[in-house]
């Protein structure tokens, strides 16, 4: 209860302090809201193209063999345990939506460091039993880079997304589009006076 007391703002300063945290809150509902935020826990791979980028990557996956059985995520994030998958899921996201919110996405997509690895990992985990013929399951990216093996998509590379080199390289692929970020009422409102 001391804690409460300590927190409280003065008598004179107890309304704006609650205009400006109703305000701070407020925004951050609407840019969690606007963004599609929660979107980002699913697995749906949709949620890749809100993205517009993401286009050419989303159709070219969509045409592809593993649609049916994986999705983005499923190569894209860590499998192994789901502290791991959420942390990496996060943190991606989070890169992702910085360089798209400053504008610095790149034409051409490339995986970093880091999304090498886990896509490395994730094709060994669903094609073990075809690997344990062949002897690859010990190759790693820390290997490949030490010059020890190759890593699976430099053999099967158009699996699954073709041969994707930048925005136009997919212009007729067909997408989801996305939700339009007006509230239905005022859409209703602003047809309804024309």
């Amino acid at each position: 209860m001391k804690l409460f007391k300590y927190l409280l703002p003065p008598k004179q300063w107890r309304f704006p302090v609650l205009i400006l945290v109703g305000t701070i809150v407020g925004m951050g509902l609407n840019i969690l809201y606007k963004s599609n935020a929660l979107s980002y826990v699913s697995d749906a791979p949709e949620t890749c193209v809100n993205c517009h980028i993401m286009a050419p990557q989303y159709a070219t996956w969509n045409h592809s063999s593993h649609r049916e059985v994986t999705t983005c995520n499923d190569c894209h994030v860590p499998q192994d345990n789901v502290f791991r998958k959420y942390f990496f899921k996060g943190k991606d996201g989070l890169g992702h939506a910085t360089v798209f919110t400053m504008r610095g996405e790149p034409q051409v997509i490339k995986m970093k460091e880091a999304g090498i690895a886990v896509v490395q990992e994730n094709c060994q985990r669903c094609h073990q039993h075809e690997n344990e013929n062949v002897g690859l399951l010990s190759v790693t990216r820390e290997k490949n880079l030490h010059g020890e093996g190759k890593l699976c998509w430099e053999c099967h590379r158009e699996v699954p997304h073709g041969r994707v080199k930048s925005l136009s390289s997919t212009p007729n692929a067909r997408v989801p589009l996305l939700k339009s970020p007006v509230p239905e009422w005022l859409d209703n409102l602003m047809e309804d006076k024309k």
